[in-house]
């Protein structure tokens, strides 16, 4: 189909599956938020979950039907469950890596949940929905704003800390881009990165998760994302403009010496915290160079 055709009707099908899928999935979480009973509100968080998988399976198809895009995946069978709770750690370069994921993953493993912005709250339908489902909302306040009031980390802290609990009785799996954003050039040189193809990686983030849940977590699930083509948008995506997307999951076992350790207020833990998230990166950083000389070679 041709691009000028292909471009509005897709962008119509988004949004009246927006609409379609929204629409009860409002109802559904004001019926959850108004009726009383831990019983009834896991029912319907149910439901709701099953209407965001569904929701992805249609946005996966239009990929499917629309695009030419190639999806090379390797390590699905490295025996994921729906019914895991996973911290998935991933590299981020796109906007188009959560839409990947959620098609490659999509009735997997248990729906991903991400730490979102508060001012997301505010994006028309999205932000509701993400509400909705329980997605939790951070402040992630810069570096001058902490200065000014360290109150405001306490409160990222304890935001994690209630979200994690809810998400300890449910299947869950818990998205972290550990970078904190998206990859650019000009970014990785004003970090002075140690990775060539990766930013620096925040282990703050991912040490406080694993503190909240604890034992509860089954593993890491461990994704590396390439586009052999350069790094896309989402209107790249959406008018057929990717050749192809690599994905490489691994499942890994977290170390025993990270449970239950105290990484905000003891220095060992930290260190070890950090440690163990730089090797993983290294690794990654590897990888992604070895993909990217497969690419170049004749």
């Amino acid at each position: 189909m041709p691009g000028l055709l292909r471009v509005p009707l897709v962008v119509l099908l988004i949004v009246l599956s927006t609409i379609l899928h929204t629409t009860p999935l409002f109802v559904l979480a004001f019926a959850r938020w108004l009726l009383p009973g831990k019983a009834i509100k896991a029912a319907l968080g149910r439901f709701l979950v099953r209407i965001a998988e569904s929701w992805i399976a249609f946005n996966s198809w239009l990929i499917d039907v629309f695009t030419a895009t190639r999806f090379n995946i390797s390590g699905l069978d490295t025996g994921l469950s729906r019914d895991g709770h996973y911290l998935v750690l991933a590299n981020h370069r796109s906007w188009v890596d959560i839409l990947t994921m959620q098609k490659v993953l999509n009735r997997r493993i248990p729906f991903l949940r991400f730490f979102l912005k508060n001012q997301l709250i505010w994006v028309p339908f999205l932000g509701l929905a993400w509400w909705a489902l329980d997605f939790p909302f951070m402040r992630r306040a810069s570096r001058k704003q902490l200065a000014r009031r360290p109150d405001l980390a306490a409160k990222d802290i304890i935001a994690t800390r209630r979200a994690c609990e809810k998400f300890r009785g449910i299947p869950v799996s818990i998205m972290n881009f550990v970078e904190g954003t998206r990859f650019t050039p000009a970014k990785h040189t004003r970090q002075g990165a140690p990775y060539a193809r990766l930013l620096r990686p925040k282990a703050g983030g991912v040490a406080f998760v694993m503190d909240a849940m604890g034992t509860a977590l089954h593993s890491v699930v461990d994704i590396t994302i390439a586009y052999p083509g350069g790094t896309p948008t989402l209107m790249d995506l959406i008018a057929g403009r990717i050749p192809e997307v690599v994905l490489d999951i691994r499942q890994r076992e977290i170390p025993a010496e990270l449970l239950g350790s105290d990484y905000e207020k003891d220095a060992a833990s930290r260190v070890r915290f950090q440690r163990w998230v730089n090797t993983i990166w290294s690794e990654k950083d590897e990888l992604l160079l070895k993909l990217e000389s497969g690419w170049q070679s004749p």
